[in-house]
């Protein structure tokens, strides 16, 4: 089995915790994917960083100096250029367009800190303290134009506890998150991931 591309895209205030757990399990051998480029959609100095560390591609692409189609147009030759087969979402904080997610269709990747669909948007942690729920977690589902609402591939509960604040709940979930995402990956690099409609079928 070949080993797949995958494009990472980040923003200017992603801190890269998952480039980072993808890296390091590459480098285990645990994962069998080559991050062929990180794309950021402004100067984030620590990802510069982590990727000069390691010798992987980086490239930013600036929405606010071009039209949201000439934004598209550099995004997706970007990653056609470097042969990305799968786009991993790190801390991403733009709403993909139906041109991209057309052309990456279910083979966009987005990690979300809550049990989706409870909790879409920002500040899930907050959302699920605020309604008092005792279960939340993390979500990995594909991308699609909207805000959250991509086929659901894989769910990791976390308990909410009585004496929970935003931070340790968002600790916790991280931990999942990271785990999940890793899983992942590596499922759909193994082509063991099918979408049918709305649903994710997984081989196991």
């Amino acid at each position: 089995m070949r080993r797949i591309n995958i494009g990472i895209l980040v923003s200017v205030s992603s801190w890269g915790g998952n480039l980072k757990s993808v890296i390091e399990h590459v480098k285990r051998r645990e994962l069998n994917v080559n991050i062929a480029v990180v794309i950021s959609d402004g100067l984030n100095e620590h990802i510069l960083d982590v990727t000069k560390k390691h010798n992987i591609r980086s490239e930013i692409i600036y929405p606010d100096r071009k039209s949201v189609e000439e934004y598209d147009e550099e995004l997706i030759s970007c990653l056609k250029d470097n042969s990305v087969d799968l786009v991993v979402m790190d801390g991403y904080m733009r709403i993909l367009s139906h041109r991209v997610v057309s052309t990456y269709k279910n083979r966009i990747m987005n990690v979300h800190p809550a049990l989706l669909p409870s909790f879409p948007g920002l500040n899930a942690w907050q959302q699920a303290l605020d309604y008092g729920v005792k279960i939340s977690g993390c979500t990995i589902h594909f991308a699609d134009e909207n805000i959250d609402s991509g086929p659901i591939i894989l769910q990791s509960p976390v308990p909410v506890r009585d004496d929970d604040t935003v931070e340790s709940l968002r600790k916790r979930i991280l931990k999942e998150e990271m785990r999940l995402y890793i899983e992942a990956i590596k499922l759909f690099a193994e082509e063991k991931i099918r979408v049918v409609g709305r649903k994710v079928e997984i081989e196991r």
